[in-house]
């Protein structure tokens, strides 16, 4: 269930920030809850359990974040050069204390690439995780690992939209490890089913193309913390053929 950062942390990451590294590495973070299925073609739910960054509509070269002075734009982050769709884009920051298993945001047929790192090692993303956990705010300042670490691009084409949208998964600096559940290109994927798994601290981004048929509209705001196929992230509305 969606809630506020201030209510999420008192609540739900108080009582873990005592325990130790070791614990949380080894019998919390692999946990898998079992969670009611929902199914709304009305609705993108989100991927991942997280604290929503941000939440844009942006041009494939317009800046999606500035860091350090420089921006980051939806092609640098896709690493795609040729994407040229203008596109809603909702960043998702999953903190250690949260489940790291990933799922459909919405049916179709799911394929994957995995882009190496641009340096020779990730970058941390634990001062973006600070500034949550102990600020309580989204602070960007420090996320060079949005530029250069590991990443896996998946793709869904979504037949009933008439569109194909991308979830985007960025690892975290000691770890670079994103395991897909089923290595089969092309495969078959329900809305809100288990795909994927990002270990320890990670980023999973939902990059949903403007379409003719479709308006899109966003539900949550930044700062809020989701779940991953319980919480949805954009709203679907089907046009009327005059305005399509």
């Amino acid at each position: 269930m969606a809630k506020e950062l201030r209510e999420w942390v008192a609540s739900e990451a108080k009582d873990l920030r005592k325990k130790s590294v070791r614990w949380l590495s080894e019998s919390h973070f692999f946990r898998d809850p079992a969670r009611p299925k929902h199914s709304d073609p009305s609705y993108f739910f989100s991927p991942a359990d997280g604290v929503v960054l941000y939440q844009r509509v942006v041009d494939p070269e317009e800046p999606l974040v500035s860091i350090k002075g420089r921006d980051l734009t939806l092609r640098d982050a896709m690493r795609d050069p040729f994407y040229d769709r203008r596109s809603l884009v909702v960043g998702i920051f999953m903190t250690f204390f949260d489940v790291h298993v990933n799922r459909v945001p919405y049916s179709g047929r799911l394929s994957y690439r995995e882009l190496e790192p641009l340096d020779s090692y990730n970058r941390p993303m634990l001062p973006v995780e600070r500034s949550l956990l102990e600020d309580l705010r989204v602070d960007l300042s420090e996320a060079e690992y949005l530029r250069t670490n590991q990443r896996v691009l998946n793709r869904v084409v979504a037949p009933r939209l008439g569109l194909a949208y991308h979830i985007l998964q960025i690892a975290d600096f000691d770890v670079d490890s994103v395991t897909p559940f089923c290595l089969k290109q092309n495969q078959p994927c329900r809305q809100n089913e288990r795909f994927s798994q990002i270990r320890y601290g990670s980023q999973v981004d939902l990059i949903v193309p403007l379409s003719p048929r479709h308006d899109f509209e966003f539900v949550q705001r930044p700062t809020m913390h989701v779940e991953a196929g319980i919480d949805p992230l954009v709203r679907i509305r089907e046009r009327s053929p005059r305005r399509a």
